[in-house]
């Protein structure tokens, strides 16, 4: 006499209705989707900068690349990553690590947050002071950190390279005068 599956209670019988609530726990929908939140944000920022786009007056005669242009860049960027980030999601949704043995609803990163936002704020109360190569290479440097990069001197010379760069872009790309602080002799 053979015994099947089903005689075992195994099986989540005929249906395949799960046979525990956790089983009907890991398999909804939105389990390990929680960052579908983000391209949301970014699909209503992008709308946002092309409702700002549509509604922009333009005077006669403006030169390309006119003022249109860099927000329009931003939108479509904005708009291509959104998707990406929810086929991202859709397709390997990511479900949190538990170890304290407890059952969370989402995660976050407390650490990382108060490298990302000390950063910001150190670069808006030092912009004018430092100028804008060494005050955005500090943010630069505290975004890595906060993202969890632990290679400090890489990171400050990588952010260094990147706000001078940025600093050449507009001052002498553009025309444009970011704060030169005291490399510049304020």
């Amino acid at each position: 006499m053979s015994t099947t599956a089903h005689d075992t209670g195994t099986s989540r019988g005929p249906e395949n209705i799960p046979s525990t609530s956790d089983d009907l726990e890991s398999r909804k929908f939105s389990k390990g989707r929680s960052g579908l939140v983000l391209p949301l944000l970014l699909t209503a920022f992008s709308t946002y900068m092309l409702y700002g786009i549509l509604i922009m007056k333009v005077p006669e005669g403006t030169d390309f690349p006119g003022p249109q242009v860099f927000p329009g860049v931003l939108m479509v960027a904005g708009y291509v990553l959104a998707a990406l980030l929810v086929i991202h999601y859709l397709r390997s949704p990511e479900h949190v690590v538990e170890t304290s043995g407890r059952s969370w609803r989402s995660y976050s990163d407390w650490s990382a947050l108060a490298w990302i936002v000390g950063g910001f704020t150190i670069f808006a109360l030092t912009i004018e002071l430092l100028g804008w190569i060494l005050a955005a290479a500090l943010l630069f440097w505290a975004v890595a950190r906060g993202i969890g990069s632990r290679r400090h001197l890489f990171d400050a010379s990588l952010a260094l390279t990147l706000s001078s760069v940025v600093y050449l872009a507009f001052d002498a790309g553009l025309g444009l005068n970011l704060p030169s602080g005291i490399l510049g002799g304020f």
